[in-house]
């Protein structure tokens, strides 16, 4: 597992690359703003409910929530159940919001 950065993403998506973004917060807090990834909230992680990504076990995935912590707890469970390449997006929507001005 490791970090990537909210520059980074913003720049993959403005070059036009498809990624496998994936929310992991509540249904609430994604209703209220999102960048476009999959809703799968942290619990259903925990509770192994995660068919809708099982074929991107072998994809880069890129879990985000509000600052990062509970995108790192997804990570690291789901490394431990076999997918290969997540990221976690370090600072989440707070850091996503912020740099939208800069």
């Amino acid at each position: 597992m490791e970090n990537i950065s909210v520059q980074e993403v913003r720049s993959r998506l403005a070059a036009g690359e498809k990624l496998n973004l994936v929310d992991v917060r509540e249904p609430d807090e994604n209703a209220a703003f999102n960048i476009g990834g999959i809703l799968l909230p942290l619990g259903k992680i925990h509770s192994m409910q995660f068919d809708d990504i099982e074929d991107l076990k072998n994809d880069e995935i890129i879990l985000y929530c509000r600052s990062g912590n509970r995108s790192l707890q997804a990570c690291m469970f789901l490394e431990m159940t076999g997918f290969r390449n997540v990221k976690n997006l370090a600072g989440g929507m707070v850091e996503w919001n912020s740099s939208a001005t800069d």
